[in-house]
Order: structure tokens, then sequence, then C-alpha cells
């Protein structure tokens, strides 16, 4: 509650958060824009393949020229500039920085840069989601092991969850459910970067001129990011996904306590502490009414008829019972608010969310026939979505990661919808990511 008069405590004092960023695409763009406004924070690098691009990206959000004029991290240190660069290795390891925010979003690189700050002794953000539910628990071990902060990103909805989780427990909730919001119907999980915007309401042209990836909109839409965002979710809070994985049902607001509680209680979910995520959609296509589109939600438990009564008295939405009720926020603002990890980690060594255990895991899915030696394309591509499913089932049947099903070659058929299996494709072994992968799940509990 009080992190803005700690950044002013720190600013007054002149020892601002020095903070580096690897990644200047959209996410990045939108916490830049804000951490020019925020007392007590120093952006010494901004990393990315093109440090032009990335200068685009500062002036466009309202930086002035002369604070990107750093020649050297120690310059930028010194004089309160920034360095534009693209030698990611050099930042980390430098002295000028004591937080690192990842947000390139993928999951390989993700794995090497918290390796990295463990290494070096930097707490790490990630933005890159992508690399949590690809190898988190195991990534938060390392980081709990060489005492640095590893944080989900608040601006995205995990951490905004995981807050929410967090709120109803410290008050004495069970929480039943937890999840978000988002556009969906089943035939999504088939979109591909071509058909993509004919379900946005876009045409190729419109999506260009604003600068839209459509394979990175595409995984959105076919159901991968949410796959994605619920196994960090999951992995973070002790909740667990559905043996089916994600149902994406039609809910409003006003329908969480009635529809997400326990199927034995008259409700949706195979168990209480369950991940799920709501569709804005109807099955046939109308809008939910009062819908949970861009925001994130728990439901809970009063359990005593005490509590049912003041669920009552103070005007709460519950269930018929009484006994469930919600809370929900309707927005999240993505980059624009990821300073309160920044300044969460900074200030209180405090992740914002990170993962506690494995419970979740994100798998390769075939969103038609697939015949041998076609060359999967990962997150938001023509070939494979990604289905959560718990941790066990992924492990026992030994199916492939979404996170590393991208340009791997397949070796046999795959029928649509069936999980690819690790022995489907051909995977180079020797890589980082697949022996941190393989070492996640050879100590799998």
């Amino acid at each position: 509650m009080n992190l803005h008069s700690m950044l002013q405590a720190r600013a007054a004092d002149g020892k601002p958060l020095r903070v580096a960023l690897i990644g200047a695409g959209k996410f990045g763009s939108m916490y830049l824009s804000q951490a020019r406004r925020t007392p007590g924070i120093h952006l010494v690098a901004v990393a990315d393949l093109s440090p032009e691009r990335a200068r685009a990206a500062l002036l466009g959000v309202g930086w002035a020229a002369e604070q990107l004029s750093a020649q050297s991290l120690d310059e930028a240190r010194r004089n309160g500039t920034t360095l534009l660069t693209d030698d990611t290795p050099a930042v980390i390891a430098s002295d000028a920085v004591e937080i690192v925010i990842d947000a390139t979003g993928s999951p390989a690189a993700g794995i090497d840069l918290v390796l990295a700050c463990c290494k070096h002794g930097k707490h790490i953000v990630m933005v890159n989601v992508e690399a949590d539910a690809l190898a988190g628990p195991l990534l938060a071990q390392r980081a709990r092991e060489a005492d640095i902060v590893y944080s989900l990103a608040y601006g995205d909805q995990p951490a905004l969850i995981c807050e929410m989780v967090d709120w109803a427990r410290t008050a004495g909730f069970e929480v039943v459910a937890a999840g978000k919001g988002t556009k969906y119907l089943p035939a999504y999980h088939a979109s591909t970067p071509d058909t993509v915007w004919q379900h946005y309401g876009l045409t190729a042209e419109e999506a260009k001129a604003g600068g839209m990836n459509a394979q990175m909109f595409n995984s959105f839409l076919d159901g991968t990011k949410s796959a994605i965002e619920m196994a960090a979710v999951t992995n973070a809070c002790g909740l667990t996904p559905a043996d089916d994985g994600l149902a994406f049902p039609a809910c409003g607001v006003d329908d969480l306590a009635r529809l997400l509680k326990p199927r034995a209680d008259g409700g949706l979910l195979q168990h209480r502490g369950q991940v799920e995520v709501i569709s804005s959609l109807e099955r046939d296509g109308r809008p939910v009414f009062r819908d949970l589109r861009w925001g994130v939600y728990v439901t809970f438990a009063a359990d005593s008829d005490y509590v049912r009564r003041c669920f009552k008295e103070y005007g709460l939405v519950t269930d018929a019972s009484g006994n469930y009720s919600s809370m929900y926020k309707p927005f999240h603002l993505i980059g624009l608010e990821l300073g309160i990890s920044v300044a969460s980690a900074g200030l209180r060594r405090e992740a914002t969310g990170a993962a506690t255990g494995w419970r979740g895991d994100v798998v390769a899915t075939a969103k038609r026939d697939l015949r041998e030696g076609e060359l999967l394309d990962g997150e938001g591509g023509f070939t494979v979505y990604g289905k959560l499913m718990p941790a066990a089932v992924s492990v026992a049947g030994g199916y492939l990661p979404l996170g590393l099903a991208h340009k791997v070659k397949l070796n046999r058929d795959i029928a649509s919808g069936e999980p690819v299996r690790w022995s489907d494709v051909a995977f180079d072994a020797n890589s980082e990511a697949v022996r941190f992968r393989r070492e996640m799940e050879a100590g799998f509990r």
C-alpha cells in the first residue's frame, strides 16, 4: 500500500531502482511510457535486437532524445541517462543494473535470461509468461537458490489473478475458482494467421496498418495464450486444472458465483480450487451479458451460516445457496501497470506471483491432421495450439510442451486434436531450453 512513498524516498535519497528492459515491443513500450513518470526509477538500459527500434519506441512514448544519450552502462548510471544496446549479456552482468524485465516473449530466451540473472544476482520480472509456462517451477526454484526475486508481471492477467487469490485467502476465504475472461468459440482452436482477422472483425489491411502481428494475435484467439496464462496461475497459486483442461464456459460477471462452483453444488467445475477461463461469447456467437473479456476473477466460499449472512447483508452477488460469491476486476492495463512488479521486487523483495510447484502444463496439440515431415511453427501458428492439462498427465504421457513446438519436424502423422509427444518430433537434445525442461520433468514428483 506504500510502494509509491517508498519510491519517492529512494528518489529523494538519490538511490533510484536501476532497471533494464529486455525487448522493446508493445508490452515494453507500455512500461516505458510510465517509467519516465515514476519517481525512484532509473531506466539504465534497454536491450533489443534492434537498438534503433528501441529508440523509436522510447521517443514514441514521450522520452526526450537527450535522455537516450548514454554511450556505456557506467555513463548511464552516473548521469541518469539510458543506454540503448543489443548486448543483453553485458546489461545483465553490469553492476549498474539491479532489476531486469524480460519482455522478449521467447521461451528459450527467457530461460537463458533467468539463469543469467541468477548468476549475476539480478531480480527478474517475467513479462515472458511463455517461458514461465515452459519451465517456471524450476526457474523460480533456481531464483530462490540464488536469492533473487523471480516475479510474474503485474498488468498481465496471471499476476492480477495471483493478487486476487492472495486477497481472498488472506481474508480467510477458500478460493473455489480463479481465472480470466477472453473471446472464445470452439472453432477458434483451428484458427491460423490466415483466418485470425476475420474473427476480430478486421481486414488484413487494417491489421497491417495497425502494426498487428497475425501469429501473436492468433495465439490469443486459438486458446494458446489462455492455456499459458492459466498454467502460470496454477503453478503460482496452488490451484489445479480440470482433467480436460479449460472448458471456456460462456459466463458474465453476474453469473460467476452461480457457474464457477463445483458440479456437485450445481456449477460447472470439476473440483474446488480450479482455474478456468470464461468466454465473452455464447456458443452461438451472441455476446454474453456483462462479459469479463478483459478482466480477471475469483470465486470463493462462505462455508458458514454467519459469513453467508454477511454476504447477504453487504449486498454480495451469490449463487442461490448464498454460499458462493465472487470478486472481479473488469480490466487489465498490461505494461502500464508493470511498475508494480518492479517496485515490489526492488523495494520489498516480493514477487507479484511466482511458481511454488508444478501443477499445470501447456501441451502442443494438433490444429488439423498433420503429416510426417511437417515443421511445427509454435504459438499462434498454423500447426498446433496450446492445451492446458495437469502436469502429472503431461509428464506421464510424454507430451511435448508448447514452448518447444517451434521449428521441430514431425516424424509421424498426428491426427487433429491429438497431443504431440516428445517422441513424435526430432528435437535438439543439446539446446539449453530442452535440457532445462527435461531436467524439470525428470525431477517431477
